[in-house]
């Protein structure tokens, strides 16, 4: 029996496994695993949609959809069309789509959020969250990041943003402010004058930004995140009686923060957070942080799932996160709701369906068909594009959502010239990443590593093996901070190709910024055009944590 065979009898147990199991008691966190960084949230009847950042990744925008809070299954993204926006050659590492905010008025969801590093604030509207979605709108003399929509009683709309509009930055390091102004959603036009909200919480504090404004019983609740999305990171509330303020920072904050818990606790630099109400009154928040992997961050920023308890204090309304604890938890109470399973993410994908899964993520916006999935194959076009570049190459690849996972996949290909590469990548930025690689004569494992997100850096042959038949298996393991590469001509003696390597090479202490790590598919003809194919006949990727 075949590799592929056996993967997709274990899949279809586990598939059963899953729609048969009895309802829990507990949620886990994170809610979504892996990079899925500033979740939005907003409720409709009963189910909620869920938006992420997504930097340089295209598809942009993922969109998840649940009807408990728990189980969320990926439906869509807001940026779905090459041409609905152009990620440019040159589009930095962590640049692109930061902090969007996704909100339901009247039969239309709207997405505002920020093209970082090109045409900065836009909003993209549609009836169905799965897609299709507008053209952006872009908005005119919107300073700064991390937009968000807000609709008072009266159906007028603002937008609240984060930067500081009144000429009062550099007062004391990284001093950010939130500003609002009126404004239509459906044109993108800005109404009446601009007006500085808050600066954060305190003196000192730094980087205000994501806000989210609320009505709740009557008082306008500010939402924000401080202290950059790292050691000190927090979320805090600010209270007023009036829709233009003045806004008074809350005497709880900040109201959700691991700060004070130090760099080795489990689950740290929490905040950007969102607020949701059920359909049976009840507040729960969506929002970021990292956990820890032998002291490292490997999995970037994730979303997690807390209960708030909507309190009414001296400052007013009060959001009082997982009370009785303060803190994030790996394991609580689910919410109360129906539990709702969803569809396992796929495990195995042997290219058969008519369209791309939407796992598959790109570097930037493919601007030409150089990839098509037909006959149980993904065939990738050799282009002169190289990962080590700001650019689109020729990559496909998954986030990866688990500390230890494998992964395995079975190429075609034969280099006609010295050029020509194919294989298998763990990428985290142009300057950090893996690629096993297979050439005209043989198999290469190179690393690629720049320290501190700075500097020139030189990928390095870490081993070579001869090999010149047609098809190979590739494959890898994470185990901790170790990730060991393998290949073999069958799918039953798969051999090591140099030593277990340094994983930590991807993860946020080295590489830095705000991306995650994808593992994908690759084919290059290293700066020189071809007309080579690489043939890739399926992908498993499956994590064991």
């Amino acid at each position: 029996m075949s590799l592929k065979t056996v993967i997709t009898y274990l899949i279809l147990i586990v598939s059963f496994g899953v729609f048969g199991q009895s309802v829990p008691k507990d949620f886990k966190n994170p809610i979504l695993p892996g990079f899925y960084p500033d979740p939005s949230i907003c409720r409709v009847d009963d189910t909620y949609y869920m938006v992420n950042s997504s930097f340089e990744w295209y598809p942009g925008l993922p969109i998840h959809r649940s009807k408990d809070l728990v189980n969320w299954e990926k439906i869509g993204h807001g940026l779905h069309r090459p041409d609905q926006i152009v990620y440019k050659d040159g589009l930095k590492n962590s640049n692109g789509i930061f902090a969007p905010t996704i909100r339901y008025h009247k039969g239309t969801f709207y997405i505002i959020t920020t093209m970082v590093g090109q045409k900065g604030n836009f909003i993209i509207s549609s009836k169905n969250p799965s897609g299709p979605w507008s053209d952006p709108v872009w908005i005119k003399d919107a300073p700064g990041i991390d937009p968000s929509l807000f609709w008072d009683d009266d159906d007028r709309c603002y937008y609240t943003g984060a930067g500081i509009i009144d000429k009062s930055g550099g007062e004391w390091p990284g001093k950010n402010g939130v500003w609002m102004q009126e404004i239509n959603p459906d044109t993108g036009v800005l109404i009446g004058s601009k007006k500085q909200l808050t600066y954060g919480h305190a003196s000192n504090a730094r980087w205000a930004e994501g806000p989210h404004l609320y009505k709740i019983k009557d008082e306008y609740l500010l939402l924000i995140g401080e202290g950059g999305t790292g050691e000190y990171h927090s979320v805090t509330v600010f209270n007023s009686k009036s829709l233009w303020g003045p806004y008074i920072p809350n005497h709880a904050n900040p109201i959700m923060t691991h700060r004070h818990l130090g760099k080795t606790h489990l689950i740290g630099q929490t905040g950007h957070a969102d607020l949701v109400q059920t359909q049976k009154g009840d507040w729960w928040s969506v929002l970021l942080a990292k956990r820890q992997n032998e002291g490292f961050i490997t999995l970037a920023r994730e979303t997690f799932l807390a209960k708030v308890d909507m309190t009414v204090q001296e400052s007013g309304i009060t959001p009082i996160y997982n009370p009785g604890i303060g803190l994030l938890q790996e394991q609580q109470e689910r919410p109360n709701l129906p539990w709702t399973p969803i569809p396992a993410i796929k495990e195995l994908d042997d290219f058969n369906d008519k369209d791309l899964d939407l796992e598959w993520n790109f570097l930037r916006t493919p601007r030409s068909n150089w990839y098509t999935q037909s006959n149980g194959q993904m065939n990738i076009q050799l282009r002169p594009e190289e990962i080590t570049q700001l650019v689109n190459p020729s990559l496909i690849a998954k986030r990866t959502r688990n500390f230890n996972y494998q992964v395995h996949t079975k190429l075609a290909f034969t280099a006609k010239n010295k050029n020509e590469k194919a294989g298998l990548v763990v990428y985290r930025r142009h300057g950090n990443h893996y690629q096993l690689l297979k050439s005209k004569k043989e198999i290469v494992l190179i690393k690629t590593l720049q320290k501190n997100n700075k500097g020139k850096f030189t990928p390095q042959i870490i081993a070579t093996v001869p090999f010149q038949d047609k098809e190979v298996i590739f494959g890898l393991k994470v185990d901790g901070l170790k990730i060991q590469f393998l290949y073999g001509e069958h799918e039953d003696a798969l051999k090591s190709i140099g030593d277990a390597q340094d994983y930590t090479i991807v993860s946020d202490d080295v590489a830095q910024k705000f991306n995650g790590v994808y593992v994908g598919m690759y084919a290059t003809s290293s700066g020189l055009e071809s007309k080579n194919v690489a043939k890739f006949d399926w992908f498993f990727m499956k994590g064991k944590d």
